[in-house]
């Protein structure tokens, strides 16, 4: 069996799950005012296998990795673009006068 040294290449992904006691807010209704939830250390995410709270150095690690992700996927969905016959109206061909959209119209 082989002895591991230093951190990991790759930092794992940690699967995260809302708050059970404020369901994702963040926050839980005390008498007069809303309180940060002590549960979820005020982020409204906990670990999903295990339902415990993260470090906080941890849990910025593993908001950060979503955010990057959906970011990714943001990017991607913009860069898909119109099918059928929408196509021909947003890119421009330049057959038209003054290399123009020509729709043929």
């Amino acid at each position: 069996m082989m002895k591991k040294r230093g951190p990991d290449f790759k930092k794992a992904v940690i699967e995260l799950d809302k708050c059970p006691l404020c369901r994702g807010r963040a926050v839980i209704q005390g008498v007069f005012h809303e309180l940060p939830c002590d549960h979820c250390n005020a982020s409204g995410w906990v670990a999903a296998a295990t339902g415990e709270v993260l470090a906080l150095d941890e849990l910025v690690t593993q908001l950060s990795m979503r955010l990057q992700a959906a970011t990714r996927q943001i990017e991607q969905l913009r860069k898909v673009g119109a099918t059928g016959p929408a196509a021909a109206y947003l890119d421009g061909n330049r057959l038209g006068a003054g290399g123009t959209n020509y729709t043929g119209d």
